[in-house]
């Protein structure tokens, strides 16, 4: 089982209440080969919500109290985004998911920013492949789905 970001399969969670709809994602979730979720909604963030990004590093950074992840507004939203990040990694866990597709370019999820996003940094700590919207054809053994 793998798992996909929501805004992967046509959900509109993301910041701006849009999505980024793929239609092979979408169809591995109606499928049952996949489960999706958003860790930022999982965190308690409303959609729409302001735009968020890390300050002062990256995802690691976020975990170890070096960087934080910070709204348009200023507002200081990390522990919202690491409360997504854990109750991920715990759904994750539960449906023995040992991979998830992200969204590239997220403070939650990014993997082509400078750095990983705060849910992907702890994933790979958790042992989870983490693939992104754009490379998850070359990386994805559709035999284990």
């Amino acid at each position: 089982m793998i798992a996909i970001s929501a805004c992967l399969i046509g959900e509109n969670v993301r910041y701006d209440g849009s999505h980024k709809l793929n239609d092979t994602l979408r169809q591995l979730v109606q499928e049952d080969k996949a489960i999706a979720l958003c860790p930022e909604v999982l965190g308690g963030l409303t959609t729409p919500r302001l735009a968020a990004e890390i300050v002062g590093g990256d995802g690691f950074d976020v975990w170890s109290g070096r960087a934080k992840v910070i709204a348009t507004t200023g507002e200081d939203v990390t522990e919202a985004f690491k409360e997504g990040a854990l109750k991920t990694l715990e759904l994750l866990q539960a449906h023995q998911c040992t991979a998830m597709i992200l969204k590239s370019k997220s403070p939650s999820c990014g993997t082509l920013k400078s750095g990983e996003g705060v849910c992907t940094a702890l994933l790979i700590r958790h042992g989870i492949t983490i693939m992104n919207e754009l490379n998850w054809r070359k990386k994805l053994d559709f035999t284990s789905i």
